[in-house]
């Protein structure tokens, strides 16, 4: 039963992740640029996306995006050509490879390195220590009891 219990978990902890990492498109393309924009610093603000920016290169940025979106292109095209016009700061998320994809990898492998930590020390914990008490020890203690009554 626990085999089971750990397997669906494991199960669940992966359809996860795959689910997380997933890229997975709008249909409408307004969805897509917002989504987009969402993803992109404004250059000229400080700490509002394109999507939230008012400023006339935000405005820019996203008519580049819908633009680009009409022309067919993907989100990582989009975001490269975005990344060589601007510079590499207006990613709000890093990128998931090189060094970069440290970020991403790196609390996957804490959180199962933890848990891992943790079905040791249960197990640990499971199992009874095989120790006994020995004969001068029982009575030890029958002599301590006997005291204490007396």
């Amino acid at each position: 039963m626990r085999k089971l219990a750990w397997g669906a978990l494991l199960v669940v902890v992966i359809g996860a992740l795959v689910y997380g990492v997933t890229d997975r498109d709008s249909s409408s393309p307004a969805d897509r640029a917002s989504r987009l924009g969402d993803s992109i610093m404004c250059p000229a603000c400080s700490g509002e996306t394109v999507t939230n920016s008012q400023a006339p290169v935000a405005k820019a940025i996203r008519q580049q995006i819908a633009l680009m979106i009409d022309e067919g292109r993907s989100d990582d095209e989009i975001r490269d050509r975005l990344v060589a016009g601007y510079g590499e700061r207006i990613v709000l998320n890093p990128p998931r490879s090189g060094l970069a994809g440290l970020v991403w990898v790196l609390p996957v492998a804490a959180l199962v390195v933890a848990l891992a930590g943790l079905v040791v020390v249960f197990r640990r914990w499971r199992v009874a220590p095989g120790v006994e008490a020995s004969p001068d020890d029982a009575e030890a203690a029958a002599r301590a009891c006997d005291a204490e009554r007396a």
